[in-house]
This record gives structure tokens, sequence and C-alpha cells, in this order.
């Protein structure tokens, strides 16, 4: 990648992107700092043509252990939320962004660490991970990890984690919803790139608009939502890699994807 980061480190090969979280002496907890590099490294992947699926990994013992709380003294409410805004952003740029994203969890994910994982557009972890919405037991609430774990788990679901703080494993994440898979420790690297490989051979534009057109009509009423859907597939359509890709099922090859 064109750009160095202070607490995140980004590589890519074969159309991958993988950003890893790089504050392992503190378990990848977010600072300012590590919330601008993160959001920023999200963005210059998703600008990237030879980057198509993206990972997010944990360096160190843990994959993300919520927010440093140092960084709550001292500061004005304004201040507070300018800070707290900071911190949630790449939830909202993980849903904006076209290429897909995908969270390879180890260890420990609570607080804005399983936010990230809510967040993410899928997930996978190693069976020794734990997932918590843990900050009701220092005295706060994950309020912005209660968003994207409310779309993903439900009401019900997500009020248990964020009002009880309790920790779940990794199968018990797999069962409702908050991972896709659940793999042995020493296999997450190698699965969470076979599933990026997997995504990474299909349209790139199919996949980017499908996954935009997702988003788009996820908080939309029923019928408003099929007549936007609708729309977004006819457009589809029309594109080189759609008819390249209809080609090539008809006629048993390889697609050649031109982007466009």
């Amino acid at each position: 990648m064109s750009t160095s980061y202070e607490t995140v480190k980004v590589s890519k090969k074969d159309f991958i992107g993988t950003i890893t979280l790089n504050r392992p002496e503190s378990l990848n907890t977010f600072t300012i700092q590590l919330a601008q590099d993160l959001n920023s490294a999200l963005h210059e992947m998703d600008a990237d043509d030879e980057v198509r699926v993206i990972i997010i990994n944990g360096a160190g013992k843990a994959f993300c252990a919520g927010i440093d709380v140092n960084g709550l003294e001292g500061r004005s409410p304004l201040e507070l939320y300018e800070w707290v805004s900071e911190m949630e952003k790449m939830s909202l740029t993980i849903a904006a962004m076209a290429k897909p994203v995908i969270a390879a969890v180890h260890n420990v994910a609570v607080a804005n660490g399983i936010g990230l994982v809510a967040s993410a557009d899928l997930a996978i972890a190693s069976e020794d991970a734990r997932f918590g919405a843990t900050a009701v037991k220092v005295g706060l609430f994950c309020m912005g990890p209660a968003v994207p774990l409310s779309k993903c788990l439900g009401r019900k679901k997500a009020l248990e984690l964020v009002l009880t703080g309790d920790l779940i494993d990794a199968k018990e994440a797999e069962r409702i919803g908050l991972v896709n898979k659940v793999v042995p420790k020493e296999d997450l690297e190698k699965e969470a790139i076979a599933m990026a490989k997997k995504i990474a051979e299909f349209s790139p534009l199919g996949v980017q608009l499908g996954k935009k057109s997702f988003y788009r009509c996820a908080d939309l009423e029923y019928s408003k939502a099929f007549e936007m859907v609708n729309n977004h597939f006819a457009m589809l359509c029309t594109t080189e890699d759609a008819k390249e890709g209809v080609s090539a099922f008809l006629e048993k090859r390889t697609p050649d994807w031109k982007l466009k």
C-alpha cells in the first residue's frame, strides 16, 4: 500500500487487502490514532483497484479489547462527542464502502471490538475467540456497538449482550449470527483468506454494486426496497461484466472481468 500508518499495518496480495490492528501491547484497544488509521486504511483500500476484498485482523494476543479508556479523562461533553464519533466512524465507513470487509477474530473481541465484528460484512472466528459488549461492567455502556449489533442480531439478543456484559464463546457467536464461521485457531488466517479469495473471484463490479444495494435498501420499507434493488439490478445487467459473466457461464469458460 502507498500509505504507512502508526497503529495499523496494511498489505495486499492476490486482490486481498489486509488491515491489521497493531497496538498489541494494549490488546489493540482503540485510540483516536487507531480509529483514524483504520478509517483511512479502509478508504484507501476501497479506492485501490488491486484490492477486491478486505480482511481486518489483530496483532498479538487479541483481536480488539475495545476503547482505551485513558482517553476519557479531562474532556468536555463536546470533546467527548467528537472523540467517540471518531471511534465509531469505521462502522459507517464499512457500510458505505463498496468492497466487502471480513473480520478475522482471535481470542478477545469486546466493547468496540465486538462493534467492529458486527459492523464487518462477514466474520470468521477462531475456536478460542470470546465476544462481549462489556462496557456496562465499568459504569459505561456499549451504545455505539449496540447499533451494528441490533442490525446483526435483532433487538432481544443485542440488548442481552449490552445489558449484561456477558462474554460468549465462538460457537455461540456463530449460533446467533455474529460470525459466519468458526475454525481452529491455527487455521484462522488460511480460512479468512480462502473466504476472501472466493469472493475476489467474482465480478468486482457485481460484488461492489451488490453490497452497496444491500446497505441502501436495508432500512427501507419493504416495497420501496424492492423498487430500489430492481433498479440496481437492471443497471447491473447493462454492464460489460454482467454480459461477460453470462457469456462465460453459457460457454463454460472462466470469465474475464473488466470492472465496467
